[in-house]
């Protein structure tokens, strides 16, 4: 074979192979491919039975409230924006879904997928690793990265690849469908908070960008965690955040009998219902738990019993503790000082409610109702003494923060927990100790001690102290 045919048959091949690139990640994109979207099909269709066989039990539908509409899922207020923005008709903007851990952002963002089947639009999940970030984007994607191309063997290539072909993919496929194909980066706050973390996130942002500008593609990225939205937000224009709470009382109350329904076990009254939401709060993945136990009151104290724990083995106090484990323990000092303000707002919330049911303000029902107690960002600074330890119990899922800088407890049984160890004996001149303890350490540890040899009985020593420390004037 000649140079001439060579040259000819690798430039045929080039240019089939970008060809086969363009159109397998348009497949991407087709109704039903979404691999991560097969996996939550098939929990929903057992779910789908077990609401035909609910609808066969009329006597054990919810007796309370008024009806709402249903999915797989409690369709929330949520749902229809979201529905919107991943069926590509929200354009000129992209998006960030904010909400603590188990608040049911993944599941809203997979039924609206499920109800389109996934046509244009494709979800990966972040990670620490880039490496397998890479891999996941690419396989949401149905892109190799051209390391399946002859001329490119072992090659690893960056996202940045995949991006750029995503590019021609999303302008071919606006011009053929007449709407923009949806992007969607979950759990972003998997990636690390450090350099790479950072850059790979800024990248992301800036397609988003450059996307929403031209209409070309709608990006959407999800976080438990404030940080990522902290990062993005300096450099955001045309960024849309949606914030995702818990359910307030009266639809956790509605999901827990809805769940408890199909969960094929005994009914619970109402009280009882109320009693174990007052426990849990309106947190989706702690809801299903209770609900699919036989004895919900149980599980539920069950619950704040093993989140007590972790939050001790988390932030545990140790009195007279050693000087090696000080950054420790000042960490742990200081959060419980957060904690114990959060604790002391519920009181004050629980006073003032009691006040206004002797006065005829507020009825029983009123106690259910409370919403979680909030200090400002910039107040828990004050409280804290300090301003990095924040991300961390963000991190950790003890303390949550929504765009308005507001800083609650995570979880109602976080902060139930909390309350149980500040209300315990002995609890305020322990916590006073650590912190003493810890004074004192750093005490010794700005501590320096002059020692004097060969110094006889008699003799005298003149020194003098200025900014350079402690100088020896004469021996005498």
């Amino acid at each position: 074979m000649d140079t001439r045919t060579v040259f000819i048959t690798g430039t045929a091949y080039l240019e089939w192979y970008k060809w086969k690139v363009i159109t397998k990640m348009e497949d991407a994109f087709s109704p039903g491919y979404d691999p991560a979207l097969e996996l939550a099909i098939h929990s929903a269709k057992i779910r789908d039975r077990a609401e035909q066989e609910r609808q066969q039990r009329p006597d054990l539908e919810p007796e309370i409230g008024d009806s709402v509409p249903w999915t797989q899922h409690l369709r929330r207020k949520e749902q229809d924006a979201i529905d919107l923005i991943v069926k590509g008709e929200e354009v000129g903007r992209y998006y960030v879904l904010l909400g603590a851990k188990g608040t049911g952002k993944t599941s809203m963002i997979f039924d609206a997928m499920a109800s389109i089947q996934a046509e244009g639009v494709s979800i990966c999940d972040a990670h620490p690793d880039l490496e397998v970030f890479r891999l996941r984007l690419g396989k949401a994607l149905n892109y190799e990265f051209n390391e399946d191309s002859q001329a490119s063997l072992f090659q690893r290539r960056d996202p940045r690849e995949a991006l750029n072909k995503l590019e021609k993919v999303a302008l071919r496929y606006s011009r053929k469908h007449g709407r923009s194909p949806v992007l969607i980066i979950n759990n972003v706050h998997h990636f690390n908070n450090d350099n790479e973390g950072r850059d790979m996130l800024l990248q992301l942002q800036q397609r988003a960008e450059a996307w929403a500008a031209g209409g070309t593609m709608t990006m959407v990225f999800s976080t438990d965690d404030f940080w990522p939205f902290f990062v993005m937000r300096r450099n955001a224009s045309r960024m849309h955040v949606l914030s995702i709470y818990d359910l307030d009382n009266k639809e956790a109350i509605q999901a827990s009998m809805h769940m408890r329904c199909i969960s094929n076990h005994e009914k619970e009254t109402i009280e009882t219902v109320r009693e174990a939401v007052s426990i849990v709060g309106g947190r989706l993945s702690y809801l299903s738990r209770v609900s699919k136990a036989r004895d919900m009151l149980e599980m539920a104290n069950h619950l704040k019993t093993v989140e007590r724990g972790w939050l001790l083995s988390r932030i545990g106090l140790i009195e007279d503790c050693d000087d090696d484990v000080m950054d420790e323990q000042k960490w742990s000092s200081c959060s419980w000082l957060l904690l114990q303000e959060f604790v002391k707002r519920r009181k004050e919330q629980e006073d003032e409610l009691r006040e206004k049911i002797e006065a005829g303000e507020a009825d029983e029902s009123g106690w259910t109702d409370l919403p979680l107690p909030t200090v400002s960002y910039y107040e828990c600074r004050q409280i804290m003494t300090r301003a990095d330890f924040m991300e961390e119990l963000d991190r950790l899922n003890i303390i949550s923060i929504d765009i308005n800088h507001n800083v609650r407890p995570d979880s109602f049984l976080i902060l139930h927990a909390a309350r149980d160890v500040v209300e315990e004996e002995g609890f305020e001149e322990k916590l006073k100790s650590v912190r003493d303890r810890i004074d004192e350490i750093e005490s010794l540890h700005r501590t320096r001690e002059l020692t004097f040899k060969d110094v006889g009985k008699g003799d005298r020593i003149r020194l003098t102290v200025d900014k350079g420390g402690a100088r020896l004037v004469e021996d005498l």
